[in-house]
């Protein structure tokens, strides 16, 4: 990576299982992130794809530090998040916010939009006081809402709006990163394409990094430059949109490309779906060796022993797969 603004080394992310009343003791631990390691380039989009449940939003909160990593190091501009005091914390967070999935629970329904933009401003003290409204009203006008809204509730706003205004919060504090989790999942197809031309206008003009998760590798491709594809808390393919998208070498990746829908209906008649078989195994037990061998049709008993590692592929292309040369 030319100039990383967030790198990841090694993330765990595990939750503790307990068992008894009385007497309470640690029978497991669920794991929800697994040993991730990645980097993102300052003005990057990454996008972090997989199945419900692979550990994307853990990830994502981890990052923020609203979840406790059980190891490795989440470093933000040359500072590990990991070691730094609540203080220090807040502070950071000033340069890196989350725009969660749900509009409909991630605003406070008692608070207007203004006061919604407002708070950032004076928890931080980043505007005087009676510079807090012309801020609010650029925030607003910078997300398409007109500012005569500001004195509205979220439940006066459609669903669109409402994530235009959980944009225009994240974007209070002028922050360097935004984790954008499932941001579009929640909305109609024509909102979707609004809100994703926004996200790109403004990484464009305010020369943003954004970690974009969704599970939709179809949205993913049109806003973001690199795809990491996550399974059972692991990154098994990371590189380059196109080339993923494209030309998918993982089996894993390969099933999750091929389930994109397409707008040809000759092309689509003719295509095949591979359609994995079983469900994706529990992060409580996770199998040994490659977490993906019991549903693969490549897995040998290799797989079986160890857990691949990422092997470069091509250029800033790397799978986890032991028989990659094969397949």
């Amino acid at each position: 990576m030319a100039d990383p603004i967030l790198e990841l080394t090694d993330v765990r992310t595990h939750f503790p299982v307990h068992s008894g009343f009385v007497m309470r003791r640690e029978t497991g631990s669920v794991k929800a992130v697994d040993g991730v390691t990645l980097s993102v380039e300052r003005g990057e989009v990454l996008g972090l794809v997989g199945e419900s449940g692979c550990g994307k939003s853990t990830l994502a909160r981890t990052i923020m530090q609203l979840v406790p990593a059980t190891s490795g190091t989440v470093v933000l501009n040359g500072r590990n998040l990991a070691t730094c005091s609540p203080d220090e914390i807040l502070g950071a967070r000033r340069a890196m916010q989350m725009v969660f999935q749900d509009p409909y629970a991630s605003l406070n329904p008692r608070l207007t939009v203004h006061a919604t933009l407002a708070e950032p401003l004076r928890v931080h003290r980043l505007r005087r006081p009676e510079d807090v409204d012309a801020r609010v009203t650029e925030l607003m006008e910078l997300v398409g809402l007109a500012p005569r809204f500001r004195r509205k509730y979220p439940h006066e706003f459609s669903g669109g709006q409402r994530q235009r205004i959980a944009i225009a919060r994240a974007l209070a504090l002028e922050p360097k990163v935004i984790i954008a989790d499932e941001p579009v999942s929640a909305l109609d197809v024509s909102i979707q394409a609004q809100i994703l031309n926004l996200l790109s206008q403004l990484r464009r003009e305010m020369d943003l990094s954004l970690i974009f998760i969704a599970h939709d590798l179809s949205v993913v491709k049109h806003i973001s430059d690199r795809i990491a594809v996550m399974y059972l808390g692991k990154i098994v393919e990371l590189g380059p949109a196109v080339d993923v998208i494209e030309r998918p070498r993982h089996p894993y990746t390969r099933a999750l490309v091929s389930a994109i829908p397409t707008a040809d209906p000759d092309v689509e008649r003719t295509r095949q779906r591979i359609v994995l078989a079983g469900d994706p195994p529990s992060p409580l037990h996770p199998p040994e060796g490659c977490p993906f061998h019991p549903r693969c049709a490549y897995a040998l008993e290799k797989c079986k022993a160890a857990v691949p590692p990422l092997i470069a592929d091509t250029p800033g292309r790397v799978v986890a797969c032991v028989r990659l040369d094969e397949i």
